[in-house]
């Protein structure tokens, strides 16, 4: 009655015993004291971790290896799926390729044998394709011949320059631009001319004071007039896609011969919506030219950017899951060599659990301070491997020259993983200190 009448004179009600306002506050003050609470016991558990330093870095030392090996294989294969994706993309757009032998083979030696005992492609092949494959926009016939040195009256290059030989159909096949010139005509290679379309990096190190169109080159010892240059498309898979020489297809079968060379086809189609028609298009088409029998498999390899890329990543998978699981194992190692010595630290700690319980400490402040601790242990030694793992994975984008890589999805598992470990293993202990009775703990010498 009070309070309706306090409230019918205007009188507003007293804050403190309000049910909303007071609850928000308490509220508030609870998650302040929680958070006290945890940067107490975070301080108290690296202040012991520091004061046993030699058994902290020992134990940690399992962690470590743990989580490095794990981040040291997934940045190194990440660095080589970031490099193989570049290299493979080489590819123009809705272009696939077609060769006897697979882009990518993991297999042992003994595989290779189906592989040599199938028949070359031949030029007659890809054109029976041109001929009569309706989705196909152009197709292009290339191999690579010779790698080495190549000269002109200013320079010379590496001995890593590859010399290739291609059709027509190679430069919309390939997305190959050009920044100044021509590109080869059919009259080049039906008449096998001896000239040449030079990739950017080798026309500016044979040609670096001017245009290398009209210029003279010489390779493998013959010349070549040099009538065109492909706009740069930088480097991949150790190698350098600016880095070739591409002649008339004709012109290089005729220098280093046709016997027992397979050729690779380049298949555009006319655009994306027919690319998957043109695949099996070309697919049934070859099979008719080489006279594969119904039902049995392809004696070719066809393939796109896209199934080069897939066929890496499902390859890659199995060594992912591997690597998780052995490293998992070391983690589980490491997390049953911290719940020993946090039992060693309990027992050591004995009279100090018991100092605080009777000053007013909770058991839950004991059990959080055990368990950061374990935390804090596994982070530190989790923190270090992730460094470690990322600086010697990178390494192989130093041997390839590509770009590093920071696997950020598997540094968070590590952190993770590493916070998983030191709950699970540091629980036990941490409930044990927690329930020792105080009046015992402080007789404890």
């Amino acid at each position: 009655m009070s309070s309706e009448r306090e409230a019918s004179m205007g009188v507003p009600p007293v804050l403190d015993r309000a049910g909303p306002v007071r609850s928000g506050w308490g509220a508030g003050r609870r998650r302040a004291w929680f958070w006290a609470e945890v940067a107490e016991g975070f301080r108290m558990a690296m202040a012991a971790l520091v004061a046993h330093r030699l058994r902290s870095a020992l134990t940690l030392l399992g962690v470590l290896v743990g989580v490095f090996s794990i981040m040291v294989t997934m940045t190194a294969l990440r660095v080589l799926q970031s490099n193989v994706e570049r290299e493979m993309s080489q590819l123009g757009a809705h272009t696939f390729a077609v060769r006897k032998w697979p882009a990518l083979y993991f297999g042992g030696p003994e595989g290779l044998e189906k592989y040599w005992r199938r028949k070359p492609i031949t030029w007659d092949q890809a054109r029976w394709i041109e001929d009569r494959a309706r989705w196909v926009a152009a197709v292009g016939v290339e191999d690579e011949f010779w790698a080495g040195e190549v000269s002109s009256r200013y320079a010379r290059t590496a001995p890593t320059v590859r010399l290739l030989g291609v059709t027509t159909g190679c430069f919309p096949a390939r997305g190959w631009v050009l920044a100044e010139g021509r590109a080869l005509m059919e009259s080049d290679v039906v008449n096998a001319r001896e000239v040449c379309v030079l990739g950017s990096r080798v026309a500016r190190t044979l040609f670096p004071f001017g245009s290398a169109v009209g210029q003279s080159i010489k390779m493998d010892g013959v010349p070549y007039r040099v009538v065109g240059v492909i706009a740069p498309r930088g480097g991949g898979q150790g190698s350098d896609q600016d880095d070739f020489v591409a002649v008339p297809l004709r012109t290089a079968l005729n220098r280093y011969g046709h016997r027992n060379r397979s050729l690779t086809l380049l298949v555009q189609a006319r655009d994306g919506a027919v690319f998957e028609d043109c695949m099996e298009e070309v697919r049934g088409l070859l099979r008719l030219a080489r006279r594969v029998p119904p039902g049995a498999e392809d004696d070719f390899e066809v393939f796109s950017n896209d199934s080069l890329i897939q066929q890496f990543q499902a390859f890659t998978l199995a060594v992912r899951i591997g690597v998780a699981v052995i490293s998992s194992i070391a983690l589980v190692a490491a997390g049953v060599g911290i719940m020993n010595i946090m039992l060693v630290s309990v027992t050591e700690r004995t009279r100090e659990i018991g100092i605080r319980r009777a000053v007013g400490a909770k058991r839950r402040h004991i059990l959080g301070q055990f368990i950061l601790e374990a935390v804090a242990l596994c982070e530190v030694g989790g923190v270090l491997g992730i460094i470690c793992g990322i600086v010697g994975g990178n390494l192989t984008a130093w041997y390839f020259k590509v770009p590093p890589a920071i696997p950020w999805d598997w540094t968070l598992v590590g952190l993770l993983s590493c916070s998983a470990v030191g709950v699970v293993f540091g629980t036990y202990p941490a409930l044990k200190a927690a329930y020792l009775d105080p009046i015992e703990a402080l007789r404890y010498e």
